[in-house]
């Protein structure tokens, strides 16, 4: 194969179209509910007041702005895939922004910006704390503002839209890894990334975890969830050529979105099986580091222990279940092995880590 047959195959599994559109044809397409911007997103692209402010001066003063990249569903709507964050913006300063319960936004007041120093204060109509408004011919120029629109069309590869997703968003303000896949998740289903919400918000997942609020607020828990997911059962041959754990997950989302909803309801019933468990054995001290010789927890969450011992006990059931007291003394266990020791983790990459946690695990709770 040449280069350019590779080049024309991967062109043919996108099918694209542009078009500018101005922004009153755009809140319209809101309003109708034709184009999602997913207000899950808005916890993840925030953008400070100040950039709010010079993207409507820039609208203002003609400058153009970058294409917004949209992707067509299977009902034609269409799903935002690089411009949440810009098109967020210019919906709240129309005051038409709604969140996730369908409930508006407080429209945008603008405060100063670089050239337009009386934009601060500004709202687009009349608004309570607003020290002025734009006048009726700055909105109709505001509305007729133009934004060039990139539409992949819904007989696209789902593959490549995804592909296509992370290469624009790794680019941008995302905070985490998994707040990326999350937008990804939401782009490609949303049913899926509401059952990931739902079984990373279990409790006993998260008392078991003890995770600082940090770790949570950038979503570290439903990464630790995806990887139960995905890892639980995968073959050893394919623990093998993991690779970037990253790039893995995010990979897998794909394969994820397939899962119907017995899959989803049997995962969901071995992941709260799994983690009351662990409740039971001890909560948090047992994704902790053990010091047999003092016969305590030590340390933060561990990933070691996470593989080992809740993919471990994840991979035998619903056929083996382990009462508390097992837990604890497979826990020793794991501890006094010499593999595992207290350099075990030092600069052993993620991959590699797993090649032996997990298998481990497996052995361990066999019985």
């Amino acid at each position: 194969m040449t280069l350019e047959e590779q080049i024309s195959g991967y062109r043919r599994q996108i099918a694209t179209d542009s078009y500018p559109m101005s922004i009153g044809e755009l809140s319209n397409l809101y309003r109708d509910g034709e184009i999602d911007i997913h207000p899950e997103f808005q916890r993840i692209f925030r953008w400070e007041e100040s950039q709010k402010s010079r993207l409507i001066e820039s609208i203002l003063l003609g400058i153009p702005l970058p294409s917004v990249f949209v992707a067509q569903n299977e009902t034609g709507v269409w799903d935002v895939v690089d411009g949440v964050q810009r098109l967020s913006t210019i919906f709240q300063f129309m005051g038409i922004l709604k969140d996730e319960e369908g409930m508006r936004y407080k429209p945008l007041i603008c405060s100063t910006a670089p050239f337009l120093t009386l934009l601060d204060g500004c709202a687009y109509e009349p608004v309570e704390g607003a020290q002025r408004s734009l006048d009726s011919i700055q909105r109709l120029d505001f509305k007729r503002a133009r934004v060039d629109m990139k539409i992949i069309k819904r007989e696209s590869d789902n593959r490549a839209k995804y592909d296509l997703f992370q290469r624009l968003n790794s680019f941008g303000s995302v905070a985490t890894p998994q707040e990326l896949r999350n937008c990804l998740l939401v782009s490609m289903s949303k049913p899926h990334f509401e059952w990931l919400t739902e079984v990373s918000e279990i409790p006993a997942f998260k008392e078991a975890l003890e995770l600082p609020d940090r770790l949570i607020d950038e979503r570290y828990h439903m990464e630790l969830a995806l990887r139960f997911v995905f890892l639980r059962q995968l073959p050893e041959s394919g623990i093998a050529s993991i690779g970037n754990i990253g790039d893995f997950l995010t990979s897998a989302l794909v394969t994820f979105t397939e899962y119907d909803n017995a899959r989803l309801e049997a995962e969901s019933v071995v992941f709260r099986q799994v983690f009351e468990m662990i409740l039971a054995a001890g909560g948090g001290e047992i994704l902790r580091r053990w010091n047999p010789e003092k016969e305590r927890a030590e340390g933060p969450f561990s990933l070691t222990a996470f593989e080992a011992i809740a993919l471990g006990m994840g991979y035998h059931l619903p056929q083996v279940e382990a009462d508390p007291s097992d837990v604890r003394s497979k826990r020793a266990e794991l501890w006094m092995d010499s593999a595992f020791s207290a350099r075990h983790a030092t600069g052993v990459r993620a991959d590699q880590r797993m090649k032996k946690t997990i298998p481990f695990g497996r052995h361990l709770f066999a019985s």
